[in-house]
């Protein structure tokens, strides 16, 4: 599966900060402290829908990871898998009396099309769950072959199940309590009523196959995979066990990336699948939450066709920290085209203060658990001066234009 191109990212003098983010698993920020090169696994869309503002905010925020991690001097391995084998793309494509691998190809190119307007450093590894069918069916059986993982007893559909209690510290990743993952488990894609299952939250590795459901040859038999596994085993195959980040929505916490994570330490023996768990709030719109089933998603390509600057949008997505909940209003993207006017603004003065200490706050907040608002602040403060004709640093615009290019992925560079 290709990406998409890579925006330019300028070099900016100085040397960048060590990133510290918090950690879900252990409830605090913490150094992210990778080696040479940093390794970063995000889940990515089903592609059964366009890219909305609660996609745009996780995959901007974890740009921003991508960049701090660069500009303090880390090669970076980033991989986003692509879950294009699942039940809501069937279900839609059967609605919309499309073949489901059509839409699946529509929606990731709009995708594609969403996160190079919004100037998103590609992924080195943008893998789709069935170009690994293999790689699935391999950890399938190690988790079957160790008994981490069993066959119910049903000669229909002969379904593969992970076994909750097949590491001895399930629940580490997101801490909930046993009623909180039953609920979550019902409400995010698990099925604790399956007959046969050993414990309602066992959850499926692989499905066996059904009429008018794709399905693939396998020493279990022909079927496909469950959600969690895909993950783990890219994960697995691409980066290794322990790696550095496992990131996504809030809405991942539990049961995705707490199964991934057990499906991965059960695979290898290993205690830790990822060493940072990072996980963005989510998104409303006007004091909602933004959901398909509410028919109130704001679309990256609707706003892009309206003529809105995807910099703009950007920073609106920027203005809160990534952390909390939010909303989306007209107001929060009034704000982020008002500052990228500002900044564009001030860019193109022939003097300003200096900037060195500027950029060094800029670079301080982002690694500081990716503090925006203050970030932003530090680049509206220097650019209030600039633009009434304080300061009389001839290199100042060019430094500051840089460094928000490189750091917050925001062009602000004179327009000809």
């Amino acid at each position: 599966m290709h990406s998409w191109p890579s925006p330019p990212i300028p070099s900016v003098p100085g040397t960048g900060v060590p990133l510290r983010l918090h950690d879900t698993a252990d409830a605090q920020v913490k150094p992210v402290a990778p080696g040479e090169v940093a390794t970063m696994y995000v889940c990515g869309i089903t592609p059964y829908d366009a890219t909305h503002l609660g996609h745009a905010a996780t995959y901007v925020m974890f740009d921003l990871i991508n960049r701090s991690l660069r500009d303090a001097g880390h090669d970076v391995h980033y991989v986003q898998n692509i879950t294009d084998v699942d039940d809501p793309l069937f279900e839609r494509a059967a609605r919309d009396g499309i073949d489901w691998r059509d839409l699946g190809s529509r929606e990731i190119e709009l995708f594609r099309t969403d996160m190079e307007a919004l100037r998103v450093i590609p992924p080195r590894d943008y893998v789709g769950a069935v170009e690994t069918i293999d790689e699935v069916i391999r950890a399938v059986g190690v988790l079957l072959e160790n008994g981490s993982a069993y066959i119910v007893d049903d000669p229909e559909f002969p379904d593969v199940y992970f076994r909750v209690d097949a590491t001895d510290h399930f629940g580490y990743e997101s801490g909930y309590d046993a009623a909180t993952m039953a609920r979550f488990f019902a409400e995010r894609g698990g099925d604790p009523d399956r007959p046969g299952k050993r414990n309602p939250l066992d959850a499926l590795l692989w499905r066996a196959a059904r009429d008018g459901e794709p399905s693939w040859e396998s020493p279990m038999g022909p079927g496909r995979p469950g959600w969690h596994i895909e993950c783990s085993a890219i994960a697995l195959e691409r980066l290794g066990m322990g790696f550095d980040i496992q990131g996504g929505g809030s809405d991942l916490i539990f049961p995705h990336h707490e199964f991934s994570a057990a499906h991965g330490e059960a695979i290898t023996g290993g205690r830790r699948f990822a060493r940072h768990y990072v996980h963005t709030g989510m998104i409303g719109l006007d004091g909602e939450k933004m959901s398909k089933s509410l028919g109130n998603l704001v679309l990256v390509s609707k706003l892009r066709d309206a003529g809105v600057d995807p910099g703009a949008i950007r920073l609106g997505l920027l203005s809160e920290h990534y952390r909390g909940d939010r909303m989306w209003t007209d107001d929060v993207l009034a704000i982020g085209e008002r500052r990228l006017a500002n900044w564009r603004r001030a860019a193109k003065a022939e003097t300003g203060p200096d900037a060195a200490d500027t950029v060094a706050r800029l670079r301080q907040h982002l690694a500081d658990d990716l503090d925006t608002p203050k970030a932003l602040a530090a680049v509206d403060a220097w650019a209030a001066d600039a633009t009434i004709g304080i300061g009389s640093s001839t290199q100042a615009p060019g430094l500051i234009t840089a460094a928000v290019d490189a750091l917050l992925g925001v062009d602000i560079a004179p327009r000809r």
